[in-house]
């Protein structure tokens, strides 16, 4: 199977995982597993490997990709918002990096029946996960206008989602819209040709964004994603993440100011009486790919990197382990 996926930030993403030889390592996002191969070569026998994906097709070609490594592999079909139960069902309780590489990969944009690019015709769908029921047809036939409306705005941070989510309800009225070049017409024609002139990128883009996100719930895991991993973390371990929009990384941004915040009292008190404490450090806010990389990748445009490093445990009396 041919799946071709450019992995983002690559040397950054293993610099932020400092991978050593013995450790265990979790992809929550592993796709063509490009990132999970430079990790697999840095691990020894002693090692090991965890990688999550909720495409089947992402998971049959990394069965592939990973085949032969020194380390042991583990490959899981599921999606990260069940982080906990996987690494319990896999008797892990705790590793040395977690990576989640976040969005939707280059195979599933340029796969043109996976519905996922505005780009090509096909039938609306955008599943990562194929056995999942919701899909794209769902979401633009079934949703009321308040929804639609409300999607296009929050999810894709459109000033003219109360529009385009009036055309789509009066469009399907006539008749099912079916495929993503219909949906792209309609969202040519509620917004006005001189806007569309004005702005760059594709009209249909935040559109998309905003029904994907819906169909595959992608932020509503996040948080509670990426607090399991940091709480699986070994103290030094390594939480590494790549967003590729605002609104993922807002969130990314805020889990991890809040891991990393000690005391939590009001101000005006003399005292801590909180006796909250950090559980990560915070190593790297928000960096953006160089422009070596962004000459021959462009989606890596948009890619932030962030990571954290487990703390030690506090003891009461000692202070940190």
């Amino acid at each position: 199977m041919e799946f071709h996926h450019i992995s983002v930030m690559p040397e950054e993403v293993i610099d932020g995982l400092a991978v050593r030889p013995d450790g265990v390592y979790v992809d929550c996002t592993l796709g063509g597993a490009g990132h999970a191969s430079r990790i697999a070569s840095l691990l020894s026998a002693r090692g090991r490997l965890i990688g999550i994906d909720q495409d089947a097709e992402a998971i049959a070609v990394a069965r592939e990709r990973l085949a032969g490594f020194a380390c042991r592999v583990d490959i899981v079909h599921d999606n990260f918002r069940h982080l906990e139960t996987i690494l319990a069902g896999l008797g892990v309780t705790a590793v040395d990096g977690v990576l989640f590489d976040l969005g939707v990969s280059s195979h599933q944009l340029d796969t043109a029946e996976r519905g996922f690019s505005y780009m090509q015709d096909a039938p609306l769908d955008m599943r990562m996960d194929e056995s999942a029921t919701l899909t794209a047809y769902n979401v633009v036939n079934e949703y009321s206008e308040d929804d639609l409306d409300r999607i296009f705005h929050d999810y894709g941070e459109e000033r003219w989602a109360r529009r385009i989510a009036k055309f789509i309800v009066e469009a399907r009225k006539e008749k099912p819209i079916e495929t993503t070049g219909e949906l792209v017409d309609i969202v040519c024609k509620a917004i006005p040709k001189a806007v569309r002139r004005a702005e760059n990128g594709h009209p249909a883009k935040r559109i998309f964004q905003a029904i994907r996100i819906e169909v595959n719930d992608e932020l509503g895991i996040l948080e509670t994603a990426f607090r399991a991993a940091a709480a699986h973390l070994a103290p030094g371990g390594r939480l590494v993440i790549l967003t590729f929009h605002s609104l993922e990384d807002r969130i990314a941004k805020n889990t991890l100011k809040e891991l990393a915040c000690g005391c939590i009292c009001p101000p005006e008190l003399p005292v801590c009486v909180c006796h909250h404490h950090p559980e990560v450090k915070l190593l790297v806010k928000g960096r953006k790919a160089g422009k070596s990389e962004l000459a021959g990748n462009s989606r890596a445009k948009s890619a932030k990197l962030r990571v954290a490093e487990k703390l030690p445990p506090f003891l009461e009396e000692g202070g940190a382990a």
